[in-house]
C-alpha cells in the first residue's frame, strides 16, 4: 500500500515536473523526492518519469497512474473533511444570503428548521444584490445563497421555488392593457438588461437575445440593480421579463405586470461554491428541501 508521502510526492512531481519545486512544496529535500520516486518505480516495476538534465516528463505509465490516483485522493480528502466536520459537530457559523426580497421568507423558514436541528451552529442571514452575489460566494463573504437558476459555475441544490413569468412594462405602454402576451413580443421592443456581472446563462434565460422562434431581440439599457432596471422600464426605455412575485414585492404605479402565457417558470434554489461543500452546507440544503415541502402556498 502506498504511504502518504509517496503518494503526495508522486502527484506533486506529476504536477510540477520539477524536483526542486516539488521538494519546496513538500518541505523535503530533492534527494528525498528522488528516493521516494525510485522506491515507487521499483514497486511498480516501470519508469514513471523521464529525466534529463533540463526536463522531467511523465511516461505513459506515470500519466496513467496520475490519472487513476487523482480522483481517489480527492475522494479521500473529501472523506477526511466530512469526518472533521462530523467530529466538530455543527458549531460555528454559516453565512446564508438571499437575492430578491421574495426569497427571504423561504430562506428564513430554512434557517428556522436548520437551527432547530443544529442549535449550536449560528446562521448569519444577509442580503446580496445582483452586482455582488457571485463575488460574495467566490470571496468567501457568504457560504450559501438562495438565488435564481441558472447560476453557472456553482454547485446547485434542488429547486425550492417556482413562479410564472410576467412582463414588466411602463403603465402607459401599448402592452399594459393586455391580459397576457407571448414571449415572441420580446422581438418588438427593447429589453432592459441585467448588470454585466450576472452570468451568461442567467441572462440567456431571463433576457434572451432571440425569441423561441429565432427572432432577434434588441438589447436595451442595463441597470445596476433590480429597482434600477424597473425604473428604466417605467421611463419607457424597454420592457423586462420578471417573476410574478414582482407584483407583490415591487408594486409601482408607473409599471404594469402582464402575464407571459407561454414562458417557462422561473426556478430558484440554493447555490454555493463546489469546493465549499461541507457537512454544514449539506445539512442546510436538507433543511431547505424539508422546509419547502411543508411550506404554506404563497
Amino acid at each position: 500500500m502506498l504511504e502518504r508521502l509517496e503518494l503526495e510526492t508522486f502527484l506533486t512531481l506529476a504536477e510540477e515536473l520539477h524536483f526542486g519545486r516539488t521538494a519546496e512544496r513538500l518541505r523535503i529535500t530533492t534527494g528525498r523526492v528522488s528516493q521516494l520516486i525510485k522506491k515507487l518505480e521499483r514497486r511498480i516495476g516501470g519508469t514513471l518519469f523521464e529525466r534529463t538534465s533540463r526536463t522531467v516528463r511523465l511516461t505513459s505509465i506515470g500519466r496513467q497512474l496520475a490519472d487513476d490516483l487523482t480522483p481517489l485522493v480527492a475522494g479521500m480528502e473529501e472523506a477526511l473533511r466530512r469526518a472533521a466536520d462530523a467530529s466538530r459537530g455543527f458549531t460555528g457559523e454559516l453565512r446564508a444570503a438571499f437575492l430578491g426580497e421574495w426569497t427571504a421568507p423561504v430562506l428564513l423558514r430554512t434557517v428556522g428548521l436548520f437551527s432547530e436541528r443544529h442549535p449550536d451552529c449560528r446562521v448569519d442571514v444577509r442580503e446580496v444584490q445582483l452586482y455582488n452575489s457571485r463575488a460574495s460566494l467566490t470571496d468567501g463573504s457568504i457560504d450559501i445563497l438562495l438565488a435564481s437558476y441558472p447560476f453557472d459555475g456553482m454547485a446547485c441544490g434542488p429547486v425550492l421555488m417556482r413562479e410564472n413569468r410576467v412582463l414588466a412594462v411602463a403603465c402607459g405602454h401599448p402592452l399594459a392593457a393586455e391580459e397576457s402576451v407571448s414571449v415572441e413580443i420580446l422581438a418588438e421592443y427593447p429589453v432592459v438588461q441585467y448588470p454585466q456581472v450576472t452570468s451568461t446563462a442567467f441572462k440567456r434565460d431571463r433576457t434572451p437575445d432571440r425569441t423561441p422562434s429565432g427572432r432577434p431581440v434588441t438589447a436595451g439599457p442595463a441597470g445596476g440593480s433590480f429597482s434600477e432596471m424597473l425604473t428604466l422600464v417605467a421611463m419607457g426605455q424597454g420592457i423586462l421579463p420578471v417573476g410574478e412575485h414582482s407584483r407583490q414585492y415591487y408594486p409601482r404605479p408607473d409599471i404594469a405586470y402582464v402575464p407571459l402565457h407561454d414562458a417557462e417558470p422561473i426556478e430558484r434554489g440554493l447555490v454555493w461554491r463546489e469546493g465549499n461543500t461541507t457537512e454544514r452546507i449539506r445539512e442546510f440544503v436538507r433543511a431547505a428541501t424539508d422546509a419547502a415541502q411543508t411550506a404554506p402556498t404563497e
